[in-house]
């Protein structure tokens, strides 16, 4: 009998009911890091990060492989392999049904896809029934805590999805003491409330289960600042009509009304529950094509196929040959579903075929933030962002429409599990590694592919020439991408008739004759439009389609033509005249100058043929060389007038190429809109310039992001560009460059609360410049300063900080000096010296407005806020919270806006405006979680913990402190853990416990006496 697998609590093999011995329990975390991706190879640099985290011993990998060794040869004589994989890693092949957490998972698609509520129940209670405590018991690390989460999560949804079961079922009077445990468990969670506050009304407690909601009601107004959603508040409503005593109605894509008028359960729980809290859905399709005809018989049958109950999510592959219209045609489709799938529409051009397919990672980051995961919460490796979009989409009803997909592999991670989702997949090739229904897309009817031309040309143009429009439908083929080229063409010059193009598509006869094996005929109608074209067009048609992504901005194409930006967009109105680039919708920052656009994948394959054959490699290589340059001075520019970042990065250097003061004026008028719009293709463009080792320009431009990064938070795409630009600088034997790297991968790691790496990063930095310029220097040793406060450790803090002020104040660095003074203001204040840290702050606050150093002015405000607080003066602290606060604000940095926010509200619960300070704590603790940003998670946990005891609830305050302190255990902050230590002891007093009172305040003043 083959070894079965336990996860769902201490990590456990059984082998015919016998445990097995699996060795020591770091070997058993490599087991269980190896059985939540069974039968995938994980890499050895994964398994090292799941198994010892940021503990990562220098010597991690050599054990890895001796516990490697030791489990292949305990387990393999169960059948279950663990095999070295080709590309590296190692792949455990055990099957899913042999391991607790996958069958758990299977279990519950069953269970929400059964034919009747029994078959449901029975599946749901043996899913739970596998479960044996808390998820990879034990092991404690980054990526087990996040597994742990996601599992736990999938853990409470089936238990609220069998409570809906059993309430259908009648069984509301022996289900009340479980929905009281959770109800108190989960105080904030509707669908639990509504199971609870339903069960008690069928069991003829009607008067209890009102209390109940209004207790809901009164927690959520004090605790979150919003009322119940609509669910909730329609079961109440019910309650009170004396409608609620039936057993409710059935589940499933379509629910019907119940019979009897009753509640049914999933208006309480399951299903529209599901939309509380939640921000408006994703709505990610293209806008549906006016252009659009034909295919009625194909759209309802693709459609009826997508709504049909089955037993999982319902997906459909459309295949057919390139240009025939599938693009199209999914868009259509997705626009005629999106009513019934009212969680939204999720979107994703694969580029399968364009040479640069888009990978599941970005895509699944993509999705991620579409569905508001936000800044540090993105998984930073694949099968954590594959596990979270499932958890994600497991009770959604979403539409997901992957476009131009390669193959099989491509889209595998990308597929919906949840029950009521569907997918719809267009591909060039029959995907035969898929095993799904298929639609293939044939040529147009002449009828179809003249009614597409007479909606690009008119009725009148049509009717005037009926033969020369019949035959260039006809010598087109059926294939709407070539109907609609020859479209363009005419529809661009109205004085041209019908019969010249009709002649010009008879002369390429050779060439259509092949038109439906593929792009041939595409190609020969490119080639149409491309000899009919200035020379000056045609190469922005070349040269643009060298471009990283398909689409682009009109300024991308003034450094690749040599041009100013008017001549760049004149060129590109030439080539939307044609239709060989469409035009975007207006964005932001499109209103100010910067038109955006899109290349179809087979104009930009066609463009590339004719660069490759018309334009030299040398020429080639200087227009993308000065493309990153353009790109690096727009993003330098925008980030000096945001003036953001608080240790001032050093000039990334002069570049060869750059717009003119009024150009670059026009398209910075708004430098974070235009961020915003471009942060893509910024990115591609410095990835591009990597590939092509073009290494410093590459580098500078990743340098210069940091501060966009920053404002916007945009903590993954940071991450990953700086860290390989970082390897391409050391591989360069680029110091300086790679000092400039660390640094701001420093200031991204103390962001994330990640200061072992912080530190190393800025010490790194610190290294590389040594003897150096002292602008580069003295923001990372201010880096360095602010790390080291955040540890407690204030002499190290107060000497780095002093040599980060003289460095910046020789150096000229305003940012890096105002900063670093501020740093010297913080451990005055947090050593008890309020007088010295406010002469600090008042300084910093002079010098930042003297310089107009908004950011600068915020973080003084905020900080003197901090300083009248600790003096007991809360008016004072108050306002100046609300200065820095509305400063930043302005400046669009959300991060720092909730820094100043979560104080506010601390001080004004202080001054007895509990309701306003607790609903602006509340907001700042979602802030932070979306964030990923711990210490602020802590203090804002910690000021929730206070205003609790200022009204003398000791529960809620000892929740929160105990919240709090865990979190500055985590993050290493020892003055802070001390003030927390203090708050709980005050919280254990008030709840008349001695003992834990005085352990915690004995902790506390070793902490403190320690510092």
């Amino acid at each position: 009998m083959a070894a079965f697998f336990g996860v769902l609590g201490t990590l456990e093999v059984w082998r015919n009911g016998d445990t097995v011995d699996v060795g020591h329990a770091m070997q058993r975390r490599v087991l269980a890091a190896l059985l939540v991706d069974a039968g995938r190879a994980v890499s050895v640099d994964a398994l090292v990060d799941r198994v010892w985290g940021e503990s990562d011993p220098t010597n991690g990998r050599k054990k890895l492989y001796g516990y490697i060794s030791r489990l292949r040869h305990t387990l393999e004589s169960d059948g279950v392999f663990l095999t070295r994989q080709p590309g590296g890693g190692y792949r455990l092949g055990a099957a899913s049904s042999t391991i607790d957490a996958h069958r758990f998972q299977d279990l519950c698609r069953l269970a929400r896809v059964a034919g009747d509520d029994a078959r449901a129940e029975e599946l749901w209670r043996d899913a739970l029934g596998l479960w044996r405590g808390s998820a990879f018991a034990g092991a404690d690390t980054p990526w087990f805590n996040s597994q742990r989460a996601l599992l736990e999560g999938e853990r409470l949804a089936a238990q609220l999805d069998l409570a809906d079961v059993q309430l259908r079922m009648g069984q509301h009077d022996r289900m009340l003491s479980e929905l009281a445990a959770r109800a108190e468990a989960q105080p904030l969670d509707e669908r639990v409330i509504g199971q609870f506050v339903l069960a008690l009304y069928r069991c003829g407690r009607q008067a209890e289960a009102l209390e109940v909601y209004e207790r809901a009601r009164r927690r959520l107004r004090d605790e979150l600042g919003v009322d119940p959603g609509v669910p909730l508040r329609d079961l109440h409503a019910r309650i009170l009509g004396g409608g609620t005593r039936g057993a409710g109605a059935r589940t499933a894509r379509s629910s019907p009304a119940s019979p009897r008028g009753d509640v049914p359960v999933a208006a309480a729980g399951s299903e529209s529950s599901q939309a509380v809290g939640r921000q408006l859905a994703p709505r990610l399709l293209p806008a549906d094509l006016s252009l659009f005809v034909g295919r009625g018989q194909e759209l309802d049958h693709a459609c009826r196929m997508l709504v049909e109950e089955g037993p999982g999510p319902a997906t459909l592959l459309v295949t057919g040959p390139a240009g025939v219209g599938k693009t199209a045609f999914a868009i259509r489709a997705g626009h005629r579903l999106s009513a019934r799938f009212p969680d939204g529409q999720l979107h994703a051009d694969l580029r399968g075929f364009g040479g640069e397919p888009a990978d599941p990672f970005t895509v699944l980051g993509a999705f991620l933030r579409a569905l508001d995961t936000r800044g540090g919460t993105v998984p930073a490796e694949l099968t954590g962002r594959i596990h979270l979009y499932r958890t994600l989409l497991a009770q959604r009803q979403i539409l997901v429409v992957l476009d131009n997909a390669a193959d099989a592999e491509q889209v595998a991670d990308l597929l919906p599990s949840g029950p009521r989702c569907a997918t719809i997949l267009t591909s060039r090739t029959a995907m035969t590694g898929l095993n799904v229904p298929r639609l293939q897309l044939g040529e147009l009817t002449p009828t179809a592919g003249l009614a597409l031309l007479r909606e690009m040309l008119g009725p009148e143009r049509i009717d005037a020439e009926p033969d020369s429009a019949r035959s260039i439908v006809r010598t087109c083929g059926g294939l709407p991408l070539a109907v609609w080229v020859a479209g363009a063409r005419l529809a661009a010059r109205p004085n041209w008739p019908l019969a010249k193009v009709a002649r010009l598509l008879n002369n390429e006869q050779r060439k259509l004759d092949v038109l439906a094996v593929g792009h041939i005929a595409v190609r020969a109608s490119l080639e149409l439009s491309y000899r009919g074209m200035a020379n000056r067009t045609r190469t922005a048609l070349e040269l643009v389609a060298l471009l990283p992504g398909p689409q682009f901005a009109a300024w991308a194409l003034a450094p690749l033509l040599d041009v100013d930006l008017t001549e760049a967009e004149a060129v590109l109105d030439d080539l939307v005249e044609v239709h060989l680039v469409q035009t975007l919708a207006p964005t932001r920052s499109s209103s100010t100058g910067g038109t955006r656009c899109q290349l179809h994948d087979l104009v930009r394959l066609f463009g590339r043929e004719r660069v490759e054959e018309s334009v030299p490699p040398g020429e080639r290589a200087a227009a993308l060389t000065r493309l990153v340059e353009a790109s690096l001075h727009l993003a330098d520019r925008a980030a000096d007038t945001l003036s953001v970042d608080f240790q001032g990065i050093p000039p990334t250097g002069t570049v060869s190429w750059r717009f003119s003061p009024a150009d670059t004026d026009v398209l910075l008028a708004d430098p974070l809109a235009w961020f915003t719009d471009e942060r893509q293709f910024l990115i591609d463009v410095a990835e591009q310039a990597l590939d092509r080792a073009d290494t410093v320009p590459a580098a500078g431009l990743a340098i210069a992001l940091t501060t966009l990064f920053q404002v916007g938070s945009h903590f993954d795409d940071w991450e990953r560009l700086q860290n390989r630009a970082l390897k391409a600088a050391l591989s360069a034997d680029d110091g300086h460059t790679a000092a400039k790297i660390h640094r701001c991968l420093g200031e991204l790691t103390t962001v994330l609360d990640r200061y072992p790496e912080a530190l190393h990063h800025f010490e790194q930095a610190l290294l590389l410049t040594e003897g150096q310029e002292p602008g580069c220097r003295a923001s990372a040793t201010a880096g360095l300063a602010y790390v080291h406060r955040l540890l407690g450790r204030y002499p190290s803090a107060t000497a780095h900080f002093e040599e980060a002020a003289r460095l910046a104040a020789s150096a000229g660095n305003v940012n890096c000096l105002v900063y670093a003074t501020n740093g010297l203001g913080v451990v005055e204040l947090e050593l008890g010296r309020t007088t010295a840290a406010v002469s600090r702050f008042t300084e910093c606050l002079q010098v930042s407005r003297d310089a107009g150093y908004r950011p600068g002015e915020a973080q003084a405000l905020r900080c003197l806020g901090q300083s009248h607080r600790a003096r007991g003066d809360h008016a004072a602290a108050a306002d100046a919270y609300r200065q820095a606060a509305a400063i930043s604000e302005m400046l669009g940095d959300r991060l720092t806006t909730t820094h100043a926010t979560c104080w506010l509200g601390d001080v004004l619960t202080r001054q007895g405006k509990h309701h306003e300070g607790r609903r602006l704590l509340a907001r700042s603790l979602w802030a932070y979680r979306e964030f990923g940003n711990l210490w602020g998670e802590a203090a804002t946990l910690y000021a929730l913990a206070e205003a609790q005891l200022a009204v003398g609830r000791a529960a809620p305050a000892r929740r929160r402190a105990e919240a709090a302190v865990a979190l500055w255990r985590r993050t290493g902050s020892r003055t802070w853990l001390a003030i927390g230590l203090r708050t709980l002891a005050a919280a254990h007093e008030l709840a008349g416990d001695g003992l834990a009172t005085a352990l915690a305040l004995d902790e506390a003043d070793s902490l403190q006496g320690s510092t």
